[in-house]
């Protein structure tokens, strides 16, 4: 039998679950937990039988199998421009997330915060919402990406000058001016990581009749590309399939050909930024003059975009301390300061 005050106690531990954050990205997934930081860091990837649809292999087991898998398996990202494309296997993909980080029991059912894009749709928001409670989650509560970024990055976003922060993740470029702890401003691009990606596979294409995977054009991204004449970084062989005649195939590619090939959608990210600075109040504009942009997300890791950035519009650029884990350390800064949680997230239960 259990005694009224045991179960007193064992009500209150159930209320007070395990508070937690996640940076749900169209490419990677960041788990911060309260009391212990950044814990998990995996691909938004799942592994799903083809006819049943069950999910076999979820983050980094399921990212191995791109481009790699039978007819019977399906890899897949369930989420597309930061948002849910598949609601059960992100369902699926989150609370295999939550069963690494906090167990499975009852009593282990987490509060979770969770970020969103900004300009979402409220159909879009009540996605994220319902799929985080049916992955188990005992409440959740939204923070939009620029706010969490800024924050994650260092910036003072609760003063009344002006901040300017860039985050260019997988899916999204989020481009916000930010004063008195709101987004005063924002852009939101479909032009991001995986579009690179995409470029760089159809430049292969295009200039040698290569046709390689995501997880190539990913490397070739990362290891040599760069914005900037400055910031070249060599060259990489590269090994894919001959379209002509449909061998494997090998060339050496450069840094100065990747930088062509994503030309296009730099082009686009730097057009947003200029936008919305010459959409920006004109004592804000003198603020971000001031306190100059900061680049956050994945793409800030693109060599020479800083230095591009600052180039064309004028205004000193860079790139944030952990540019990957901003938006996570943000909302874990949240999560840590119970006065700022109340200001700026609400929680929904179900």
């Amino acid at each position: 039998m259990i005694l009224a005050a045991d179960r007193g106690r064992m009500e209150k531990l159930y209320h007070m679950g395990k508070s937690i954050g996640i940076d749900l990205g169209t490419a990677n997934t960041l788990v911060y937990v309260k009391g212990r930081g950044i814990v998990l860091r995996e691909p938004s990837v799942v592994a799903v039988e083809a006819r049943t649809r069950r999910v076999v292999a979820v983050g980094n087991e399921a990212k191995l199998m791109l481009g790699k898998t039978p007819g019977s398996i399906t890899a897949m990202r369930p989420l597309k421009d930061g948002v849910i494309a598949e609601f059960d296997i992100t369902a699926e993909m989150l609370h295999h997330f939550f069963n690494k980080v906090s167990g499975s029991t009852l009593l282990s059912r987490p509060r979770v915060i969770i970020c969103i894009p900004y300009g979402v749709t409220e159909v879009e928001k009540r996605a994220v919402e319902d799929v985080t409670l049916e992955a188990g989650a005992q409440s959740v509560a939204l923070i939009e990406e620029p706010v969490a970024a800024a924050i994650g990055s260092g910036l003072k976003v609760g003063g009344a000058r002006g901040t300017m922060i860039v985050d260019i993740g997988g899916g999204t470029t989020e481009v916000a001016v930010l004063s008195l702890g709101g987004i005063v401003l924002s852009s939101s691009l479909r032009s991001a990581g995986d579009e690179l990606d995409e470029a760089i596979i159809g430049y292969m294409k295009r200039r040698y009749n290569i046709l390689i995977g995501e997880r190539t054009a990913e490397m070739l991204k990362k290891n040599i590309g760069s914005v900037h004449p400055s910031a070249d970084r060599g060259n990489m062989i590269v090994r894919g399939r001959n379209l002509l005649n449909g061998l494997p195939a090998t060339t050496s590619v450069t840094s100065a050909e990747i930088r062509e090939a994503m030309q296009e959608d730099v082009s686009r990210i730097i057009d947003c930024i200029r936008t919305t600075l010459e959409n920006t109040p004109p004592e804000l504009s003198s603020d971000i003059y001031d306190n100059g942009i900061t680049l956050a997300g994945g793409g800030a890791l693109l060599a020479g975009l800083d230095l591009l950035v600052s180039q064309i519009t004028g205004i000193r650029t860079a790139v944030a301390k952990q540019p990957l884990d901003c938006v996570a350390i943000g909302i874990g800064h949240v999560i840590e300061s119970n006065d700022e949680l109340s200001g700026i997230v609400t929680f929904r239960s179900r």
